[in-house]
């Protein structure tokens, strides 16, 4: 056999790269998805505009609803793509940063693959680099008050001065603390938990104008009373039980028969179920509600039952609204109405109303006590704007959630990352070893973050960004960045610019480790399920084996 024969290890349809070309491409791959939102970052931002499968239109300068829109081939600028999602999960805010920051560390670490540095080696400087940047985060985070409503307002509008809504930064602002104070749960040792997702809906009505949206001191969803005519649109102070069983007669699980022998018999059956029903609406009843909401159905006979008895009725709920409505009134979600007791009913409501909006009916259920969960009602002109408001409102309130959960602040503006790079620069020179140079570069990356801001006001880069070092050299001015409206060097806490202390701190981390994760990576082999692509026929019937072809291709599952 010839020595130099070919061994053929991998199936023909495997596409194998290693090594360097694979550094590179994921590189390249990373700063690519890097670029797309690089010019979505600061208050001079630019918007991006998307046409999603269906045909329609997304207009935003979320970082995070950018890149859920686009379709990517490749599997590092995946990988890119599921940072800013972790991003937005965990803290909410920060979802453009994180991919800047982790683009430019890997930008940064090119060159030393060129020079046939380890990977790891990078890595641990990197990690080492992301250690230290932590400590001086906590070096000169300040604490801030929670019920200090101006300085949270200031905080809340530096996250919302980069979006769209910047123009109605107060009002967005506004809805955002007036909605996380509301839903707040105090966990005792002074941490507040807000569960945005649960506690908050935002409802989006188009029409009437942004000024118009407002934070309800409880909660609306879009339904109407089940018999129009018959039952009140407006209760003061009423008295709600919510309900999540039917209170209609149990149909058989499969089919029943039943021989009857005479008429009356029948009569019989018929007076079994309006019996059932009467007895149910008795016990509901007994409480004297005014308000029975259920999350499945009403018969109606039910119905004309409690219309007799002036009780507002609402039907098929969703379940995530009647726990809203049992958080806002104080009311307990009963399963099974022989279990009602005087403590499930919910009396925390100041109004249930039914209004008409637009042309649909919306329940309102507000002027709550101590509700603990809210509505977040949005107006605006068309149902674009309204998205967009929708999105830089998730961002605020998760900014309010995060100071409520960790209430400490950092100065925004590019301000903290030239810290922290200056900080870094310091310390290098007492790394030893070959990391040092990783872990200087890694110091030079954060700077990506004021350079970009920088470029977004159309500045003069280079001089903007040598003023700003020459400001921090030694670590100190830790408070001075670039203004991004005006494109100047001031003082952050003077023009109010914050960050928060959790957004920051989990961009750094999530940017860093995706980047070490990235860097980590030295092989790609692709190929290996074939896809059936779509429109293709019906897969074929499957082969039996018979003894001749079983151990053929067939037996490798596809």
């Amino acid at each position: 056999m010839a020595l130099n024969a070919p061994v053929l290890v991998l199936k023909d349809s495997l596409k194998r790269e290693s090594g360097t070309k694979v550094h590179h491409a994921n590189i390249q791959a990373a700063k690519a998805v890097a670029d797309i939102i690089r010019t979505t970052l600061g208050p001079r931002s630019m918007l991006k505009m998307l046409l999603d499968a269906s045909g329609g239109i997304v207009v935003t300068n979320d970082g995070n609803a950018i890149l859920r829109e686009i379709d990517i081939a490749h599997p590092a600028a995946k990988s890119m793509i599921e940072l800013s999602r972790t991003q937005d999960e965990e803290v909410g805010d920060g979802t453009t940063s994180v991919i800047v920051l982790a683009g430019e560390m890997l930008h940064v670490a090119e060159a030393f693959i060129d020079k046939h540095y380890h990977p790891t080696v990078i890595c641990r400087a990197y990690t080492k680099a992301l250690e230290d940047a932590l400590a001086v985060l906590d070096k000169i985070s300040m604490p801030v008050d929670v019920n200090d409503r101006t300085a949270m307002l200031g905080l809340v509008k530096s996250s919302i001065g980069t979006k769209f809504t910047g123009q109605f930064g107060d009002l967005i602002a506004d809805l955002a603390i007036d909605a996380t104070t509301t839903a707040g749960v105090d966990l005792g040792q002074g941490m507040r938990e807000v569960d945005i997702k649960k506690y908050i809906k935002v409802e989006k009505i188009p029409g009437g104008q942004l000024e118009d949206s407002r934070v309800l001191k409880g909660v609306m969803f879009n339904k109407d009373v089940v018999a129009p005519g018959k039952m009140r649109r407006k209760i003061v102070n009423p008295r709600i039980i919510l309900l999540d069983c039917p209170v209609e007669y149990k149909k058989g699980e499969n089919q029943t028969n039943a021989e009857l022998m005479k008429e009356e018999d029948w009569q019989v059956l018929l007076e079994m179920e309006e019996e059932y029903i009467k007895n149910l609406c008795a016990q509901i009843l007994k409480f004297k509600p005014d308000l029975v909401v259920t999350e499945k159905g009403l018969s109606d006979l039910a119905i004309h039952y409690l219309s007799k008895a002036g009780v507002s009725a609402i039907r098929r709920l969703r379940k995530t609204d009647n726990n809203r409505i049992a958080k806002a009134c104080g009311a307990v979600i009963v399963n099974r109405p022989e279990e009602l007791q005087e403590s499930d009913v919910g009396t925390g409501a100041g109004l249930f109303e039914v209004k008409k909006i637009g042309d649909e009916f919306f329940t309102f259920i507000v002027d709550c006590k101590d509700p603990k969960a809210c509505t977040v009602l949005l107006r605006g002109a068309s149902k674009d704007v309204l998205n967009e408001v929708e999105r830089n409102l998730q961002d605020a309130m998760s900014v309010a959630r995060n100071i409520l959960k960790n209430p400490k602040l950092l100065p925004g503006g590019g301000a903290t990352e030239l810290t922290v790079s200056a900080t870094l620069k310091q310390k290098s020179s007492s790394v030893e070893g070959v990391e040092k140079w990783p872990y200087e570069a890694a110091a030079l990356a954060f700077e990506a973050i004021p350079r970009t801001l920088a470029q977004n006001c159309g500045l003069n880069v280079i001089r903007i960004m040598t003023q700003l070092q020459g400001k921090h050299a030694n670590g100190e001015n830790a408070w001075v960045g670039i203004d991004g409206r005006s494109g100047d060097i001031v003082d952050m806490k003077e023009r109010k610019i914050w960050d928060s202390y959790s957004v920051k701190a989990q961009t750094f981390k999530t940017a860093i480790e995706a980047a070490c994760m990235l860097l980590r990576i030295d092989d790609i082999v692709s190929g290996i399920k074939k896809k059936q692509a779509p429109g293709a026929s019906a897969p074929k019937q499957p082969q039996i084996e018979t003894e001749g072809d079983a151990d053929n291709e067939q037996m490798i599952p596809e």
